[in-house]
């Protein structure tokens, strides 16, 4: 894991925290009284844990460098196949958070990117309705929490201490 790969997802960190502060982007909705809603088709948050963790009372008995990346990486296509879906019409979420996940996926998780077709939005700039900023919310919230692991785990991964 390279310097650069932590400062995308450090980067990418800040952006979503700052996009969570954007009331606009949740309009009629008080962001944070809302529940998160995580990725539960991944197993980051335990396979990513060191070794010698006892997080949660979960004791992983070997920290596997590999499947935690995959984690990683399927968490990173699963977000942004989501957002990439989103109304944006303010672009709140195209030159920050997709930006910077973008950069984060081409630079340390390459295999994870969507194919081109997966990419383009499938949402037009038309204004979000309530259940889509509800549910962009709720995902944001999810995946700001994740990122938090991302960034432990690439930090984790980069010092070495993996290998100790």
């Amino acid at each position: 894991m390279t310097d650069s790969c932590v400062f995308y997802a450090k980067t990418l960190l800040s952006n979503i925290t700052d996009v969570l502060t954007q009331n606009q982007l949740f309009t009629g909705i008080d962001c944070t009284k809302q529940n998160v809603e995580l990725n539960m088709n991944t197993n980051t948050a335990s396979v990513c844990a060191p070794g010698d963790s006892t997080c949660s009372g979960f004791t992983p008995s070997q920290f596997s460098q590999e499947l935690c990346l995959t984690n990683i990486g399927e968490d990173l296509r699963y977000y942004y196949q989501f957002l990439a879906a989103q109304p944006d019409p303010d672009s709140f979420l195209g030159p920050t958070v997709l930006l910077s996940l973008k950069e984060l996926m081409e630079n340390c998780f390459s295999w994870s990117l969507p194919a081109d077709s997966a990419l383009k939005k499938a949402s037009a700039d038309h204004p979000s309705t309530y259940d889509e900023r509800l549910s962009l919310c709720k995902v944001l919230k999810g995946f700001h929490v994740r990122t938090i692991t991302i960034n432990r785990a690439i930090g984790f991964i980069h010092s070495g201490e993996d290998t100790n």
